[in-house]
């Protein structure tokens, strides 16, 4: 007499690595014979499909086709698990991104743009206030954004918008300014009479431009300046703007480093819908504004808590709050007097992942009567 046994298919209790429908169990068939009672297993093997296509060998009885289970064979087509250091590789793969920034082509914000991501497409806005919405409503995934010069100070009106959008700062850029001379190709610098340019350009190198007697004409900015001067043809007009604008505009460079002070440098801002984790594994700086409550002394103990904890300030700039210019002291006066009220931004050197910068931003709470983060990112030293 012969015992036969089929193929059992059940479904394990625990995880398995693998999502699974179902697991064959060993397929085990009997026999009874006059030398003795013998078992012999039969199980699938991963990749013996062909083999396992066919029936069993009459002599083990099997009745039905054993069929393969299907498991990923190339296990480098699995997903791969995140790590930490994927949470900061998007600096290193900027193939992708699209950065905002005002002005046409050949802009020093666009320059910025491109030290920061090399690969990146740049997208020219009319206004810096578009580079903000442009962000903000999903068409760039950046933006660029020009905050002060060594030369001509704060840009004011970009530290307004900084407080009116809700975008965050991610990294910045220093970028050493080159103010060339450009004119229309064959022409000498000689020949120029009329030059156009940026105001703050034309500012920025008016000691050249009286030594070769040259009339400075404001432009709206240093690339469309260049554009103008292009599309014109005219040979005693020139261009000041940049070592790209000449490139893409097709003009001669006539001279480079224009511009009255060597050590000029202008601070760039890059901007995101999502903030930086912040690190402690290279120098970091946290960007601030807040407004202060009334008291005497108050903007000293304000400043006093960075002090404290060794915290280095590398800049402080003051704006009216344009919600309320103006509220009444009270004190001595009676309350008969009015003072302007301000909003303070301030960069420190610290990353907001360091006890020291927490503790401080929690002891500054005690002064303030509004405060907010603009961003932590990685310190870019000046080049």
């Amino acid at each position: 007499m012969a015992l036969r046994c089929f193929p059992i298919w059940v479904c394990p209790q625990t995880p398995h690595r693998y999502p699974l429908v179902g697991r064959r169990v060993s397929l085990w068939e009997c026999s009874s014979s006059s030398s003795g009672a013998s078992q012999r297993a039969v199980t699938a093997v991963e990749g013996d499909g062909p083999e396992l296509k066919k029936k069993a060998s009459d002599e083990m009885g099997l009745v039905r086709e054993a069929k393969p289970v299907a498991f990923h064979r190339d296990l480098s087509m699995l997903p791969k698990p995140l790590s930490a250091s994927s949470l900061y590789s998007s600096a290193g793969d900027d193939s992708k991104v699209r950065i905002s920034f005002q002005g046409i082509p050949g802009a020093y914000s666009e320059t910025a743009a491109l030290e920061a991501y090399p690969n990146c497409e740049t997208v020219p806005c009319e206004h810096f206030e578009t580079a903000f919405q442009a962000v903000e409503l999903w068409l760039v995934d950046k933006a660029v954004l020009p905050i002060e010069n060594s030369v001509g100070g704060s840009i004011h009106r970009n530290y307004d918008l900084l407080l009116r959008h809700r975008l965050h700062i991610v990294q910045e850029v220093h970028l050493p300014v080159n103010h060339c001379l450009l004119g229309v190709p064959g022409v000498t610098k000689e020949e120029i009479k009329r030059v156009l340019s940026h105001p703050q350009a034309l500012d920025q190198c008016v000691n050249s431009l009286n030594d070769l007697g040259i009339q400075r004409i404001s432009a709206k900015d240093t690339a469309t300046a260049a554009q103008t001067v292009a599309s014109s043809g005219k040979k005693d007009v020139g261009a000041i703007a940049s070592v790209r604008a000449a490139n893409l505009y097709g003009l001669d460079i006539l001279a480079e480093n224009i511009q009255d002070d060597a050590n000029n440098v202008t601070r760039f801002l890059i901007l995101s819908r999502e903030p930086m984790i912040p690190r402690t594994d290279r120098p970091y700086k946290t960007s601030i504004v807040f407004s202060l409550e009334e008291g005497p002394g108050v903007l000293f103990k304000a400043l006093a808590v960075f002090a404290l904890r060794s915290i280095n300030l590398s800049k402080i700039e003051s704006r009216p709050q344009r919600r309320r210019p103006l509220r009444v002291v009270d004190g001595s006066n009676n309350g008969s007097a009015k003072s302007f009220d301000y909003l303070f931004y301030i960069d420190f050197e610290a990353s907001m992942a360091e006890i020291r910068a927490q503790h401080a931003l929690g002891h500054l709470q005690e002064f303030t009567s509004f405060i907010r983060v603009l961003g932590c990112y990685p310190m870019d030293l000046v080049r």
